[in-house]
């Protein structure tokens, strides 16, 4: 067993390295943390104003007086994204980023429509609407800034630049140095947006939704994709590679999406058109006690197992897991590239995953409405957060449970294991 893990370790480890190691994924990761903060402050106005035990009375006053502080902030999550893009791309081949980080944002703006469409049917001009900025124009957003980016960064290190005497302050000097990257950047994506309104009638938001945004929304959200990003996170983490950090750097981008469009949905007193977003995975996987939902390992390992080295470990990794951070199960146990474990470790998050799909599909536990809670929120908590009802709270302690039911054997099997090596 161990020959054929190391084997297949060989193949999967280049791999997995390269993909966590990607430049353009790097970027993408960092943009959306740059947007972390922002998003929170958003999550925790939406989460005040929409409290279970408020009036449709008090909701209403609250979203009128207070509702601006998640507007500006996840509503408009895209443009944080699209700058986060520019200028962590910029950096990474050694440009001005902040240069980077506003023609990316600036590109994606050519390209979005100033108007939109009244209830009454009357079009509206020179004004920009929050969906655009928001969950409609995530993809298109991510798609120019990369582009604009890229161009920007290869103008610069052709050295088409003004460079300004040294006497010149620096802000000044690097204004001129960046201005023929920026018009020259800036007129291919007006030219692009030119040829699609003049030849097509049409905008590249609505062409990117329909064409791009939406099929893969719609793959990313279901169950058996869900299923198999799951299992490369749990399979990478075996070999010791960070699993998160790998999938969710190809996943976030979808996720993230459908939270806006949850969310959107709930402002709106509309049904939540998505079960699996980004508080799902966070919520109901990360959220009972990090990758691999091991806050119920812990516990059984310091108080039900009888070496003293598990159950010290168990009790060193409890306090950690309380909050969702379980490295020192995963490296302490240890989980990586231990066979006897393997099964639970997959199997688990897979069929919890599972059960808490099937359990919302059927109405009976609401999904998450599109707050963004902190993955380091403690179980039960988390659940009530994230749905905005007692019920997701509740549905952690039975996913808590099937954990607990699923590995216990296997564990006993390792400490019997232990008794008879030493």
């Amino acid at each position: 067993m161990n020959g054929f893990m190391d084997k297949l370790a060989e193949k999967i480890m280049p791999l997995a390295n390269a993909l966590g190691q990607n430049r353009y994924l790097t970027v993408l990761r960092d943009a959306f943390m740059l947007a972390f903060p922002l998003t929170m402050f958003g999550s925790i106005i939406v989460v005040l104003n929409n409290l279970p035990f408020w009036s449709d009375e008090t909701k209403a006053t609250l979203n009128h007086l207070l509702g601006n502080g998640q507007s500006a902030t996840m509503s408009i999550m895209t443009i944080f994204v699209t700058f986060g893009i520019g200028y962590y791309l910029s950096k990474s081949y050694d440009v001005e980023g902040i240069f980077g980080g506003a023609i990316a944002f600036s590109s994606f703006l050519i390209l979005t429509p100033f108007f939109m469409e009244s209830e009454k049917g009357e079009m509206i001009t020179n004004m920009l609407s929050l969906d655009r900025l928001g969950a409609k124009g995530m993809f298109l957003g991510m798609l120019a800034a990369f582009l604009a980016a890229e161009l920007y960064c290869r103008i610069t290190k052709r050295g088409w630049q003004i460079k300004m005497p040294s006497g010149v302050p620096p802000a000044v000097a690097k204004s001129f140095a960046a201005l023929i990257p920026a018009v020259l950047t800036l007129s291919v994506f007006l030219l692009i947006n030119a040829a699609v309104v003049g030849f097509f009638e049409a905008n590249l938001h609505d062409v990117i939704y329909e064409v791009i945004q939406k099929p893969l929304t719609g793959l990313g959200g279901s169950l058996p994709a869900t299923l198999i990003a799951l299992f490369f996170v749990q399979f990478l983490w075996f070999f010791g590679l960070h699993g998160q950090i790998i999938v969710n750097s190809v996943m976030d981008p979808i996720w993230n999406t459908l939270m806006l469009d949850n969310l959107e949905a709930y402002k709106a007193g509309e049904a939540l058109p998505h079960i699996i977003s980004k508080p799902f995975m966070e919520t109901f996987t990360v959220g009972l006690g990090g990758s691999g939902m091991t806050l119920a390992v812990v516990i059984i390992m310091a108080f039900f197992m009888k070496r003293k080295q598990y159950k010290d470990i168990g009790r060193l990794a409890l306090g950690p897991g309380i909050f969702n951070v379980n490295e020192p199960v995963i490296f302490g146990l240890p989980i990586v590239l231990n066979a006897t474990i393997l099964i639970p470790w997959v199997v688990a998050p897979l069929v919890v995953t599972t059960f808490n799909y099937l359990v919302m599909a059927a109405g009976i536990v609401p999904p998450p409405t599109g707050v963004s809670v902190p993955w380091t929120v403690p179980i039960v908590a988390s659940g009530v957060l994230a749905t905005n009802s007692w019920l997701g709270g509740l549905l952690q302690v039975v996913d808590f449970v099937i954990v607990a039911l699923i590995w216990f054997p296997f564990l006993r099997i390792l400490d019997r294991q232990k008794e008879i090596d030493i």
